[in-house]
């Protein structure tokens, strides 16, 4: 099992992998259609945009919690 203290990390690389997977199937199927290769051209895309995405996750998560704890209103 994957220790418990790792879980921002663990989180953050499910996250980026699920989102970027989503946007850049979305983004190559706009751009090439029903190319024959698109499966190819996607999982291309898709490890590219993970490369960023990942550590993106990592820094922007942090900060969005603090952004949203900061406008809700206390209890």
């Amino acid at each position: 099992m994957i220790p418990r203290k790792l879980e921002p990390v663990l989180m953050g690389a499910v996250l980026s992998a699920l989102m970027s997977w989503v946007v850049s199937g979305v983004a190559t199927w706009k751009a090439a259609g029903h190319a024959p290769d698109f499966v190819a051209l996607w999982m291309s895309s898709w490890f590219t945009a993970w490369l960023i995405a990942f550590p993106v996750v990592l820094v922007a998560a942090p900060l969005s919690r603090r952004l949203v704890q900061w406008v809700l209103k206390p209890e």
